[in-house]
């Protein structure tokens, strides 16, 4: 296609020390802590409120606080009415039910304490916070571009970044930028060197050779669900995962291929996990009888969401035909779903595997097996459970350079962007605790950076954050 050149003279409408690129549980967490110490923070958002795919994407997994700011959301959750606990006794035969995304492995009838967070509520709480802190938080902003100067062979800088909203092309200008975007858009627009996501997995049954990322999903909320219903139907027609009630709609022409199917084999990273839809998948949310499902991105088709429009478009796409099918499908033939309603889907497609920022250092499976420390560590030594290692548990450190990008001077890492290999960072390093965590202490750098006058990397790091 030609190409159409246009030139303009965009205004700086916003000057700050600091400046969040996106408002996840990271981007939330760096933006509160540098104010709070004083820096004058802002935060850019895409969606009506911070949180990421944790509010605006439905995740809404609540957890026991771990320290700092996150244990400070998770009090404010509970105060406010917002957290939501699932138990046997709320969910008789739930524990060990195939259906179950995270209970379906446990022994029938085992205890079991499922926490979660109502995402809107949630979503005003963390609005608030930075209200009260002092961050100017631009919702319904888009980042578009980062303006970077280079003066000599070194490291570039950012001088400001290029935000599209209500008032039409912007640039805010600032002295330390956070990556916060979760799927490294400022790393990829600076030109900060990345691996793009995707890699040789899954080896086995169905391998062709092709690299793909791990597939994103969309999430959605049903009401009215009658889970006694459910389980009385599963076990009376011997229907554990609904074959029979599959089978039923889909000779009738009411359940559409590509609604569920089924599991690729594979023994690499992740093995059968995410890369197929073969049965209905959810966990109690929000209330009695309110369910949160996923709905996955088909493994086949190789979308790289974060970097490809057409391939973003395809998976917004179909996979909302695929949630108005299975509700439908659920409504008529699974009991249980009779009264069901569509209450909520995610504001968008979660993406699970995007770019992988190549930083100072980039943290790899080998420092997890072999439990390395490091001279410049953000934290006390942390357990992880890696599940696809037969849930082995491993102890381990990560140094502050992996939040600083490679050729970037003025630029913290954090989050799901953070320099991680991706067999790390899927795994285990994604979740709400942790970015929240690793936000706090990119907003901390940035804070100290701003008020020594100095890079990132020159900031002397040598006593554990947590």
């Amino acid at each position: 296609m030609p190409a159409i050149s246009r030139h303009y003279r965009v205004p700086i409408a916003f000057e700050a020390d600091v400046v969040v690129v996106g408002g996840g549980p990271g981007g939330f967490a760096a933006a509160l802590q540098a104010a709070r110490m004083g820096a004058r923070t802002i935060m850019v958002e895409r969606f009506d409120m911070p949180g990421g795919v944790h509010t605006s994407g439905l995740q809404g997994a609540a957890d026991a606080g771990i320290g700092g700011i996150h244990t400070e959301l998770m009090e404010r959750f509970a105060a406010e009415g917002h957290i939501y606990t699932a138990t046997e006794s709320t969910h008789s035969g739930w524990a060990g039910n195939p259906l179950s995304h995270y209970e379906r492995k446990k022994p029938p009838g085992s205890p079991f304490r499922r926490m979660s967070f109502n995402p809107e509520g949630a979503g005003c709480v963390m609005a608030t916070m930075l209200k009260q802190a002092g961050v100017n938080a631009l919702y319904g902003t888009t980042f578009v571009d980062a303006i970077v100067e280079h003066d000599g062979p070194g490291d570039g800088t950012i001088k400001a970044i290029l935000v599209e909203n209500a008032s039409g092309l912007q640039a805010i200008a600032g002295k330390i930028f956070i990556e916060g975007s979760g799927t490294g858009e400022l790393v990829a627009r600076s030109g900060a060197p990345f691996v793009r996501g995707g890699g040789p997995q899954p080896h086995g049954n169905g391998w062709d050779g092709v690299e793909r990322p791990i597939p994103g999903g969309l999430l959605w909320i049903m009401n009215g669900i009658d889970l006694k219903r459910l389980t009385a139907h599963q076990e009376t027609a011997k229907d554990p995962v609904l074959q029979k009630v599959m089978a039923e709609a889909a000779a009738a022409g009411d359940l559409p291929e590509g609604v569920y199917r089924p599991r690729m084999a594979g023994g690499d990273v992740y093995g059968e996990a995410y890369i197929g839809h073969p049965t209905l998948d959810m966990s109690p949310m929000t209330a009695d009888g309110t369910y949160v499902l996923w709905q996955n991105v088909p493994y086949e088709w190789a979308l790289h969401m974060d970097d490809n429009v057409v391939d973003h478009a395809r998976a917004k796409r179909e996979l909302r035909g695929f949630i108005n099918a299975e509700a439908q499908f659920l409504r008529k033939y699974v009991p249980g779903f009779e009264n069901a309603t569509i209450a909520n889907i995610g504001r968008f497609v979660g993406v699970r595997d995007g770019r992988h920022p190549i930083g100072e250092y980039v943290v790899n499976i080998e420092d997890v097996r072999a439990g390395r420390r490091f001279r410049d560590a953000i934290s006390a030594p942390m357990t992880k459970t890696f599940f696809w290692e037969g849930f082995q548990k491993h102890e381990f450190e990560v140094p502050f350079r992996s939040f600083l990008p490679k050729k970037i001077n003025n630029m913290i890492l954090t989050g799901a962007s953070l320099s991680f290999e991706y067999r790390t960072l899927f795994m285990v390093m994604r979740n709400f605790p942790w970015c929240t965590q690793t936000g706090e202490i990119s907003g901390y750098a940035a804070a100290r950076c701003i008020e020594k006058k100095i890079k990132p990397k020159e900031l002397e790091w040598t006593t554990p954050y947590f």
